[in-house]
């Protein structure tokens, strides 16, 4: 029941739980640790027939490389990398991620696309060009112009960009933003229904696989699904169906780092082509160092972990693959590469952990 409400919730919209008062938005540690002794990180889709150039077919979700046209609006948007709030429609409120130079733009595509294809939670993040009306020429380091009677009946675009939709669920926090930690899936507790160990493990391999560098617990969401299934929202903040999800994952596919630099953090072919999967020619421990303000280090893989990833990972298609960078435009973030290296390094990578044995004692 669990693994199906994820499914089901991939492709909905968190906007369905706009008008209802959240009844998790500050949580009890009691109800929080129920919820993760519960929570599923991995549920059954079929991989093989997943279009990545389309993305999540979420509602509204945007073809590769749309035009949209929204009005800007003021509104804390967090972080560092240049980002934005805009109105599509008076109901329809929507965060752009915008800078040709901003490797988020490209990296979040990839990677959320993957995790959706492999059946682990995500975000849904469109490319697209974006005419914002309303907004000055940097609305993320110069907000007070965005807005502005300066600015009336004046448009800016933005290309490249991506707009992101949430993965639909009730956030579960204790405090804003408290997220979860790596080390919080050690407490996931298969006889209470939880994931096991192989779609955690599985989970942590990615991770390493794609050098998810900014691991610290606000970009990792604790999500509460019983709405999408049909039941009755809680009252006192316990939850049937949660799931452990990844929710910023902008510094990926280059080289993880110890302050989450975007350069080499984000779309960096060398720096990924560098970055091994494993630490050592023997044992199963991924050679992903913790950045400072993370909170994966060098995880230890079972045996059931790698081989669950394994498996699901060898059911991508070359066609598969070579979309997630085509859609990604992977290309323009680092010029030097093309398509065919992109899609090489992952075929290296994937059988690095298809490869490996860690079944002997101490792996």
């Amino acid at each position: 029941m669990r693994a199906a409400a994820l499914t089901v919730a991939i492709c909905c919209t968190a906007a369905l739980y706009a008008a209802d008062k959240d009844p998790y938005e500050k949580l009890s540690s009691k109800k929080r640790i129920e919820a993760v002794r519960m929570a599923q990180v991995w549920a059954p889709v079929s991989t093989a027939t997943m279009d990545l150039k389309a993305g999540p077919p979420m509602p509204g979700a945007f073809p590769p490389g749309e035009t949209i046209t929204c009005d800007y609006f003021q509104k804390d948007s967090g972080g560092k990398t240049p980002k934005f709030w805009c109105r599509v429609s008076e109901t329809d409120e929507v965060k752009v991620k915008y800078g040709q130079d901003n490797g988020e733009v490209y990296a979040e595509v990839a990677a959320t696309r993957l995790l959706w294809a492999l059946g682990f939670g995500a975000d849904g993040m469109y490319p697209v060009k974006v005419v914002c009306r309303g907004c000055s020429a940097e609305p993320f380091t110069d907000p007070k112009a965005s807005g502005a009677k300066a600015n009336a009946g004046t448009s800016h675009t933005f290309d490249p960009a991506v707009v992101e939709r949430p993965m639909a669920g009730h956030v579960m926090e204790t405090s804003k933003d408290s997220g979860w930690g790596w080390i919080d899936l050690n407490s996931v507790d298969q006889g209470q229904g939880g994931a096991p160990v192989a779609h955690r493990d599985a989970l942590k391999l990615l991770a390493v696989f794609m050098q998810h560098t900014d691991t610290k617990p606000a970009q990792q969401k604790l999500l509460c699904l019983d709405k999408s299934r049909g039941l009755p929202v809680s009252t006192d903040g316990s939850c049937k169906h949660p799931v452990m999800m990844l929710s910023d994952l902008g510094k990926t596919f280059g080289k993880a780092n110890a302050f989450n630099k975007d350069n080499p953090g984000a779309v960096n072919l060398k720096a990924w082509t560098d970055a091994d999967i494993w630490r050592g020619d023997t044992g199963c421990v991924g050679d992903m160092d913790q950045s400072f303000t993370g909170t994966l280090d060098r995880p230890k893989i079972s045996e059931a972990g790698r081989k669950f990833l394994a498996d699901l990972m060898m059911q991508l298609s070359d066609q598969q693959i070579r979309d997630l960078f085509d859609v990604s435009q992977f290309t323009i973030r680092d010029k030097t590469s093309t398509v065919d290296d992109w899609v090489r390094v992952f075929k290296q990578k994937r059988d690095d952990v298809s490869n490996r044995s860690c079944s002997m004692a101490g792996a």
